[in-house]
Formats: C-alpha cells, sequence, structure tokens
C-alpha cells in the first residue's frame, strides 16, 4: 500500500500475545494457544487469532484518527501468521465519502509477503462515538 495517507507498523506477535488474547476474548482454542497440540497440525506451531491482527490493525488506525468509530469492516484472513514472524501492518486510505473515510487494511508476513489479513474499514466521525 502506498500514498500520502498509507501508514504502517512492524510487529512480531508473540505465543504471550496469542495467551494474552485468548484470555481476553474467551478464544482459547489449542490452534492458537497450545503449541504441543499446533505441532501435529497442518501449521505446526501455534497461529494468530485473527481478530488480535485486527486488533493491532485498530491501534494503528486510532494512532492516527483517535477521534470516531469503525461503521463496517470486511476481512479475509488467508494465510496463518505465527508467533515470532515478523508482519508488517498496513492501513491506507481508499476513499472518503458521505459513509466516512474508507481504509485498505493488511497484515502480511515480512519473510515471503503471504497475507495473514486483508479487507477494509470504514471509519466515521459523528456525534455518537
Amino acid at each position: 500500500m502506498t500514498g500520502p495517507a498509507a501508514f504502517t507498523l512492524d510487529w512480531t506477535p508473540t505465543q504471550a500475545d496469542f495467551d494474552a488474547f485468548a484470555q481476553v476474548s474467551g478464544d482459547d482454542n489449542p490452534i492458537h494457544v497450545d503449541p504441543a497440540f499446533s505441532a501435529r497440525t497442518r501449521f505446526g506451531r501455534t497461529v494468530s487469532h485473527g481478530m488480535l491482527l485486527y486488533a493491532k490493525v485498530w491501534g494503528l488506525i486510532r494512532s492516527r484518527f483517535p477521534v470516531g468509530r469503525q461503521v463496517a469492516q470486511t476481512l479475509v484472513f488467508a494465510h496463518p501468521t505465527f508467533a515470532g514472524e515478523p508482519v508488517r501492518i498496513e492501513v491506507a486510505e481508499i476513499g472518503r465519502d458521505a459513509a466516512g473515510l474508507r481504509l485498505a487494511v493488511a497484515v502480511r508476513r515480512i519473510a515471503d509477503g503471504a497475507s495473514g489479513l486483508a479487507g477494509e474499514a470504514l471509519f466515521a466521525w459523528g456525534e455518537s462515538q
């Protein structure tokens, strides 16, 4: 993603991040929190919660736009994101209209560019926040 309204953040998720998100969200699926179980799956190791990735995206959005609210999102989680593997979180403005600010969002593995998350978010300013 490029352009004047594009911004990025590099982040390396950890198993501690996965475990903390599981505790907060209640999603303690062993694919996220049990390395021994995950080692026996096709992934071979633990995989991030998709919504943990989006929580990091949302944090990046809020760092740039501290006032406003999310109105909608569409997300696809095409490839796994692993603990200890650096990713780049990307947000770019793709349009503005009466509904709000449209943002393209992505989380990509730095090593191979594989998309762990891709989608759009609609961010609006208004009185009801």
